[in-house]
């Protein structure tokens, strides 16, 4: 009698279990917001080659993004965000660098079953462009070139405005649709813009860093 209570016990229990995740496991698309703060630097380097010793500078995230099942727990999430980053640097002074992206990441996510809610782990690539930015350093204050083609006569910091890279996220999504989430990227494009008159330039600029953020799911 104690055997058969105790499968009726375990079968209601996985049945519950299934219940569950079935239901935090939706077949249709979803789409939710996400907000954070950024921790990014600029890593690369200088003109003569060698490796570049910024400091992380902190901005941050908002946006939304969609995700699209493509298996049991398994979603692809595009997204569209704005995003500052930038980079700290020392000159006898406390110096930045803050560039502001609109950027799409496009990650493939898988969401196991843990506990109440889901496990939320995810990577792929993001593409960015810049809308605007600009240099604080030594008490002033100057927007940064993005223009198309390197300007000799512009004494100013040149940057390209497409930045790429990719993504590595992991967070925890509870039942009530809330998450929060830690996420590190890695940029893989050089935005500094090559200077035709100085073919021995080494200058190299990444964008790196990580961010935490929190997010709801409608």
């Amino acid at each position: 009698m104690k055997s058969v209570i105790l499968l009726a016990a375990i079968g209601l229990f996985s049945i519950q279990l299934n219940a569950q995740s079935m239901t935090r496991n939706a077949t249709g698309t979803t789409f939710g917001m996400r907000a954070g703060v950024n921790f990014q630097t600029l890593n690369g380097k200088d003109a003569t080659g060698n490796s570049l010793e910024n400091n992380i500078n902190t901005g941050f995230h908002a946006g939304f993004n969609a995700e699209i099942p493509v298996g049991t727990g398994s979603y692809l999430q595009p997204g569209i965000l704005y995003s500052r980053k930038g980079a700290e640097f020392q000159t006898g002074s406390r110096d930045e660098i803050k560039l502001n992206y609109i950027e799409v990441p496009v990650n493939f996510v898988y969401k196991p079953l843990v506990g109440m809610g889901n496990m939320v782990l995810g990577f792929g690539p993001y593409v960015a462009y810049a809308i605007g930015g600009n240099v604080e350093q030594g008490g002033s204050t100057r927007n940064i070139d993005f223009d198309a083609a390197y300007n000799v006569n512009d004494a100013t910091t040149q940057f390209k405005k497409f930045d790429a890279g990719g993504n590595l996220l992991a967070g925890y999504e509870f039942a009530n649709r809330m998450s929060v989430q830690l996420n590190a990227q890695l940029g893989l494009v050089n935005i500094n813009k090559d200077n035709p008159m100085n073919a021995d330039d080494q200058t190299k600029w990444r964008n790196t860093g990580f961010g935490l953020s929190l997010g709801y799911r409608f």
